[in-house]
């Protein structure tokens, strides 16, 4: 079932005369499915609309993504985050509120994927990182 909403979802996103409810309503049905096997195809099309400088698509396929995978998307979320796509502030908001949900499923394995991005070679990847180490509790013992 999820093979079908996702062509459909990715078709509307494509459609820019297509309906804003009906789009949202698809994220949200395939973001409750639980359906993992779909997070391959939603990340290439992620990457793709940020590459085509599409902002609303960024984030409601952000969205998707961190509920499907929690804490396990955050590189795939910081990176697509890292992109200008210039005035888009509200779309990358809502965005940022994703990353900060994502990385509260799962605070130790977000600790960990988060870290070694300190490092990243492109500096707003390494900037959104730490970002959004701050939103983590502290780690046992600390």
């Amino acid at each position: 079932m999820t093979g079908p909403a996702v062509d459909r979802l990715i078709a509307l996103l494509d459609d820019p005369d297509a309906d804003v409810d009906e789009t949202i309503d698809l994220a949200d049905e395939i973001a409750a499915s639980g359906d993992r096997t779909a997070l391959p195809r939603l990340e290439a099309e992620l990457d793709r609309f940020v590459g085509e400088r599409n902002a609303y698509a960024r984030e409601l396929l952000g969205g998707v993504i961190g509920t499907l995978a929690g804490a396990a998307a955050l590189p795939v979320l910081l990176r697509a985050s890292a992109q200008d796509l210039g005035d888009d502030q509200e779309d990358q908001d809502a965005l940022a509120a994703e990353i900060v949900d994502a990385a509260h499923t799962d605070p130790a394995t977000a600790r960990a994927l988060l870290l070694p991005l300190l490092d990243d070679p492109n500096p707003a990847v390494a900037a959104r990182a730490e970002w959004t180490l701050r939103f983590l509790p502290a780690p046992p013992g600390a």
